[in-house]
């Protein structure tokens, strides 16, 4: 008896639309700078731009749309790791300015 590994088979043409949307996606992103975008507009534009990116490679080519628990681990984990790191440093250095602060009021 031999065992049938399956495995999913996803259509060429899925990868070709999803190319084309990286490339539409790098087209007006490159716009941004082009048309000389300036202020909070050109940032969130570029923010959008990169994240959309980010969701397709990860979700289509890294097959992460079809594997939930690896979605979950690689996409929320690392945010909540950094949010956790950066409020830790947030608190000491607000301990640390309110000592400096109390030694060079005090001297």
């Amino acid at each position: 008896m031999h065992a049938t590994q399956t495995h999913q088979q996803h259509p060429i043409s899925l990868y070709l639309k999803v190319w084309g949307l990286l490339f539409l996606l790098s087209t007006l992103s490159y716009m941004v700078d082009y048309l000389h975008v300036q202020g909070i507009l050109r940032w969130s534009l570029i923010i959008i731009f990169m994240l959309l990116k980010a969701g397709l490679i990860a979700s289509i080519f890294m097959h992460m749309l079809w594997e939930k628990l690896a979605l979950v681990c690689s996409i929320f984990l690392p945010p909540l790791a950094l949010l956790v790191l950066l409020t830790l440093m947030a608190t000491e250095a607000e301990y640390i300015h309110s000592l400096r602060v109390l030694f060079f009021t005090s001297t």
